[in-house]
């Protein structure tokens, strides 16, 4: 348990794309009945059911990156051009990862064009102006540390899905 209470309207935004990569090589292959390999899927819910417990948010979403590319591309051709692709049995377990939140009622948002860290600072700028609230956006990317403000601030992870959250950077010193 943490030693400092949270804000009652607290958001916690996952970062679905950067939790679910690192569950995916924090973890052995598992798979389930059907054969299909649900070792990622099976580290985020696990980390997530740990920081709902842990923080007890009042609002959760899930964001994801979309197939295809995004206004970056557009602007920067080489723009992830050396990025190397990940195995197909990991992007296998997004659809199975989203109908799992589906099924919990955990929104998911993800933007054709845009990137989840995109959704990300749009989800905590709109709560934090619209409704009070304060977002905790849980991530392996550190690009997120851009977002943190006053309102928003980051998880992060010190390696794999199983350690403690280590970190909570914020603009509070």
């Amino acid at each position: 348990m943490h030693e400092k209470s949270h804000p009652k309207k607290l958001l916690i935004a996952v970062d679905g794309n950067a939790i679910l990569h690192r569950a995916w090589h924090a973890l052995p292959p598992l798979t389930d009945r059907n054969g299909r390999v649900v070792n990622a899927v099976y580290g985020f819910l696990s980390l997530l059911f740990r920081v709902v417990k842990d923080y007890a948010p009042s609002h959760l979403v899930v964001t994801f990156d979309r197939p295809g590319k995004t206004f970056r591309h557009d602007a920067y051709e080489e723009y992830k051009a050396t990025r190397v692709k990940q195995p197909d049995e990991l992007y296998a377990q997004i659809p199975i990862l989203e109908e799992v939140l589906a099924t919990l009622a955990i929104p998911v948002f993800g933007v054709e064009g845009a990137e989840a860290d995109d959704v990300l600072g749009t989800l905590s700028r709109l709560g934090e102006k619209t409704a009070g609230l304060t977002t905790y956006i849980l991530t392996g990317d550190l690009d997120t540390l851009q977002l943190v403000s006053p309102k928003t601030k980051v998880l992060t992870l010190k390696k794999g899905v199983s350690e403690e959250l280590v970190r909570m950077i914020s603009t509070e010193k």
